[in-house]
C-alpha cells in the first residue's frame, strides 16, 4: 500500500514539474512558438515523459489555465458569501488577482495573453468558463444594486466586464512593462482599480449628474 502511494506521489510530482516547466516556456517563448520538446528540457525529463501524463501541448495549456481559473472562481463565490460592502467584496476579488499576478507572474502572463486574450483560439474555447468569472462578478454588482449600494442603470453584466477588463488591462501593463511594478506601485494598483470601477458605480456619482 505505501509502495503504491508512494509511485501516485511520484507521478503527481513529475506531472507538476511538467506544468511548472511549460508555463515558464509559454511565458518566455509563448506558447505558439514553443515545441514539446522544449518543455520536456525544460522540465528535464525525456521527451516522451511529456506525452505520457498529457497527449499535447494544448492540453497542458487547458490544465493550467483551468487549474488556476476554478480557483478564481472559488474565491469569487467564496467572497460574494462572506460579509462586507460591495466596495470590500471587489476589491478582496481585484486583491487576489493582483496578488496572483505578484506570486506568480509567468501563470498569470499565459492566461492573459495565451487564453483570456486568445479570442480566435483557446480564449474562444474556455469562453464558457471565463463568462463563469464575469457571470459571479454581475452577482456581486446585482445584489449591491438590489440594496441601493450601487447605481442601478449600469447592467450587472457591463460592469463585470468594465470590473474585469481594468484588472486585465492593468495586468497586461505589467506584463508587458508598460506601468511600473515595484511593491508599492503592485498594492496602490488594488485600491486605483476600485476606485475606478465603484465610483463610478457609486450611486453618490449617479445624484451629482
Amino acid at each position: 500500500m505505501a509502495s503504491t502511494t508512494s509511485r501516485s506521489q511520484a507521478a503527481a510530482d513529475k506531472r507538476r514539474q511538467i506544468l511548472d516547466a511549460a508555463v515558464r516556456v509559454f511565458a518566455r517563448q509563448g506558447f505558439h512558438a514553443c515545441r514539446v520538446s522544449d518543455i520536456a528540457d525544460e522540465a528535464g525529463v525525456a521527451y516522451g515523459l511529456v506525452y505520457h501524463y498529457f497527449s499535447s501541448k494544448d492540453e497542458i495549456l487547458d490544465t493550467v489555465f483551468l487549474e488556476r481559473w476554478n480557483v478564481l472562481l472559488h474565491v469569487i463565490a467564496e467572497v460574494d458569501a462572506g460579509e462586507g460592502s460591495a466596495r470590500d467584496k471587489l476589491h478582496a476579488i481585484a486583491s487576489f488577482i493582483v496578488d496572483s499576478y505578484r506570486h506568480d507572474p509567468d501563470v498569470m502572463k499565459v492566461i492573459v495573453v495565451e487564453v483570456t486574450r486568445a479570442a480566435n483560439s483557446f480564449g474562444r474555447t474556455h469562453l464558457s468558463k471565463i463568462r463563469e468569472a464575469y457571470a459571479l462578478i454581475a452577482e456581486v454588482v446585482a445584489k449591491a444594486q438590489e440594496a441601493g449600494e450601487l447605481r442601478s442603470d449600469v447592467t450587472p453584466d457591463f460592469a463585470a466586464l468594465a470590473f474585469y477588463g481594468t484588472i486585465e488591462q492593468v495586468l497586461t501593463g505589467w506584463i508587458f512593462a508598460l506601468l511600473p511594478q515595484s511593491p508599492e506601485d503592485v498594492e496602490a494598483a488594488k485600491t486605483q482599480i476600485i476606485d475606478t470601477i465603484c465610483d463610478g458605480l457609486d450611486v453618490i456619482g449617479l445624484r451629482a449628474t
